[in-house]
């Protein structure tokens, strides 16, 4: 079954950014591909910043633009990233992945999944996608898309993601949510496991 659209995903507050991640696939990729030592808010406000300054969000576009060119888009001010240089080269690398793989079309890396474990290895051959990004993405395609596949059940976060978030007040509760546990494993001296375990560092 294929997904069906939602109006927006409330992730950054501002309604614009929000109904383009929504929208447009390629938006939820970089999104994800941004969250990484900078709030939720800003990660997933970055796909439409950076639209607006280069133009564009198609995958081929982006992965065809001079290297230093994106990494000004990334550094002008307001940089879109901590680490905009680096986020410049994860995005272009992401995707030239998507147009040199799935056609130029985000969302056949879904849409075209033969089941659950093999959308959940096609999202983390994605460069910038790592196990944490990968479960949070396959709970937001299922819960807030609906996106339903065979075996997609088993591949699930058994943890809170942003896929539970469905609204400003369900991101602040998340948020502090994952605060709150992250600090817990920092006094106990554990990790963060992407399977839903608390480990030892």
């Amino acid at each position: 079954m294929n997904p069906t659209t939602p109006a927006a995903l409330p992730f950054t507050g501002d309604p614009e950014a929000d109904a383009l991640l929504a929208a447009d696939p390629m938006a939820l990729l970089i999104g994800f591909v941004l969250d990484q030592q900078v709030s939720v808010q800003k990660a997933f406000s970055g796909p439409l910043e950076l639209r607006r300054r280069t133009g564009t969000l198609d995958a081929a576009e982006l992965a065809a633009m001079d290297a230093g060119d994106l990494e000004a888009a990334f550094r002008e001010r307001p940089a879109l990233h901590r680490f905009p240089g680096n986020m410049a080269k994860r995005t272009q690398a992401l995707c030239a992945a998507v147009a040199e793989t799935y056609g130029d079309d985000p969302a056949g890396i879904w849409n075209e999944a033969a089941d659950g474990p093999d959308l959940e290895k096609r999202l983390l051959a994605l460069p910038g996608i790592g196990e944490m990004k990968t479960k949070a993405l396959l709970s937001v395609l299922h819960q807030r898309f609906g996106l339903e596949l065979e075996g997609l059940e088993a591949v699930l976060p058994q943890y809170p993601t942003l896929g539970d978030v469905d609204s400003a007040e369900a991101l602040a509760e998340y948020q502090e949510e994952k605060r709150a546990y992250k600090a817990r494993l920092k006094a106990e001296g554990g990790s963060f496991d992407p399977k839903g375990r608390a480990g030892k560092a």
